[in-house]
């Protein structure tokens, strides 16, 4: 049964961290749910930025369903019929890099839970017109904890996700959750592309446990 958008946005505040990753090959990929699972990740995004994205994807979304308390999205979506497919092969959720109106009215159409990539008031207010409930400022090292704040002091019902230097450290994730964050967004400062291809995933799951352990005293 599908989740709703409101037990969707309760499950990414819950999990803290969103992992982002995108690899061509399949049984990586595996590897890289199976121990972010472990470590404690309940939310992942799986980018489309690989020519065999949409084969991943699909194998993948199965391969998960032996986490049934794991949320599994398909980032990088630029256009409706990019939305359409992985929708079809059963996102729980999608992440665009940008504010696209013809994604999100796509995804409003099909009650799919949409979050648009924003670097402007502008963008974020019109990514909650288009029903958005969760919104990623991206890039987020650009943007910093200090545009969360500007962000929630004229819209502060919004729920918003950096992305994009977001770093596993206990000073880094004090200053976004200080600034009030739903949840953040990490990719390549989690997951360590060579460290993964070596199948070394020791690295990985101890950032993850350290992250949300760290995210954890902060919430207290």
């Amino acid at each position: 049964m599908a989740l709703t958008h409101q037990e969707i946005l309760n499950r990414t505040h819950a999990a803290g961290i969103i992992p982002v990753f995108n690899h061509p090959d399949l049984d990586i990929a595996k590897a890289v749910v199976d121990h972010s699972y472990e470590a404690g990740v309940r939310v992942f995004e799986f980018t489309n930025r690989e020519k065999n994205a949409f084969e991943v994807f699909k194998a993948l979304r199965i391969y998960a369903e032996k986490y049934p308390d794991l949320l599994l999205g398909i980032g990088t979506i630029f256009t409706r019929d990019d939305a359409q497919r992985f929708l079809y092969a059963g996102t729980d959720f999608v992440v665009s890099p940008a504010m696209l109106p013809e994604v999100g009215a796509f995804c409003r159409m099909k009650q799919v839970f949409w979050v648009p990539g924003c670097a402007t008031l502008t963008e974020v207010y019109n990514g909650k017109v288009l029903g958005a409930k969760l919104v990623k400022t991206f890039p987020g090292n650009l943007l910093g904890p200090a545009f969360i704040k500007a962000a929630h002091s004229v819209i502060p019902d919004i729920k918003l996700m950096p992305t994009g230097g977001v770093e596993p450290t206990e000073t880094n994730l004090k200053d976004w959750f200080s600034a009030g964050v739903h949840c953040v967004g990490m990719g390549s400062q989690l997951i360590d592309r060579k460290e993964i291809e070596r199948g070394d995933f020791g690295g990985l799951k101890h950032r993850i446990a350290l992250s949300l352990d760290i995210i954890k005293s902060l919430r207290k």
